[in-house]
């Protein structure tokens, strides 16, 4: 009884840790689809916590503070979309320098706000599937926004697999020169998928200041977004992966709480890395393999393009 209630908390705080990473990986996955690399996840998490914080605490309502920080990931999106699309800026510099920005800023708007909490969202049980054994809780048992993270994995899954618009996605990020030559508007999807990636980050860091962590600390995104740029290659740009990758990591996050709980003697700090060397260790299992890697990639992936250029 004992064995089958910690694993079911440890599945419970997996699903919880992976949630955000979940997020911010699917719409990465779709932006990087349309052939548009964007780096600055970091950035728009942070802006997308921070912001969804203060209008949480100021308002008293969590659902504005998460419109709001949909809204802030969005606008540094489209900060990017104008250099790296219409621009054509280098989309790999492009994206480092908005997730500089996007640090500082966070930082500069949150300075006020740092220590200060707020009651985050409590967790919903589904009647009758919350009663499923074991499940029951890990699935159904959840925060809102935990549940919003599983239909967004739905939405996203169908649209790219199944819909007409997953194939204008796909025919833009292969070859944008032949979706131009058919008349398909590259830049406005484009604009789209990246305004999409923004605000899953935004949504992200939203749920990291107002579930996860229900404050506001500077840097706490602690590289998830860094992480769900690795997760997209791991996942092969596949959204059933992405679910996969991202409860994996989600459960390596955790792992140090559990083998403290456990009696595991080990320095903290070896143990709280073991997230990141996940996924160094998935990354060189990629390299193994470049040929597949490349059978994936979106080909245009990362390169500017100019219609009629």
């Amino acid at each position: 009884m004992v064995d089958t209630l910690l694993l079911t908390n440890i599945l419970a705080a997996t699903v919880v840790a992976g949630t955000p990473l979940l997020l911010v990986a699917l719409g990465e996955l779709v932006c990087e689809r349309s052939g548009v690399l964007n780096l600055g996840q970091e950035g728009m998490m942070l802006m997308g916590a921070v912001a969804g914080f203060i209008a949480a605490l100021t308002s008293g309502s969590l659902a504005v503070g998460v419109v709001v920080g949909i809204v802030a990931g969005m606008a540094m999106a489209m900060l990017f979309a104008f250099m790296a699309v219409t621009l054509a800026a280098n989309q790999y510099a492009a994206g480092l320098a908005l997730t500089i920005f996007g640090i500082g800023l966070s930082a500069f708007i949150g300075a006020g706000y740092v220590g200060q909490s707020l009651g985050g969202f409590s967790r919903v049980a589904i009647p009758l599937l919350s009663d499923i054994p074991v499940l029951g809780r890990v699935l159904f048992h959840q925060d809102p926004l935990v549940y919003l993270s599983f239909v967004l994995f739905v939405v996203v899954y169908v649209f790219l697999r199944y819909s007409r618009g997953g194939l204008l996605l796909r025919a833009v990020g292969e070859a944008p020169e032949a979706a131009t030559a058919n008349g398909i508007k590259v830049l406005t999807i484009r604009y789209v998928a990246v305004a999409f990636g923004g605000g899953m980050a935004g949504l992200a860091g939203a749920y990291l200041s107002l579930a996860y962590t229900p404050m506001w600390t500077e840097n706490m995104t602690a590289g998830r977004g860094w992480i769900a740029l690795a997760l997209v290659v791991f996942a092969s740009w596949r959204p059933e992966r992405v679910l996969l990758g991202a409860y994996l990591f989600g459960a390596a996050s955790i792992l140090h709480l559990v083998l403290q709980g456990l009696g595991w003697r080990s320095p903290t700090e070896f143990l709280a890395m073991l997230p990141y060397l996940v996924t160094i260790i998935m990354l060189v299992l990629l390299s193994w393999n470049p040929a597949r890697t490349r059978l994936n990639t979106p080909l245009s992936l990362g390169q500017p393009y100019r219609p009629g250029r």
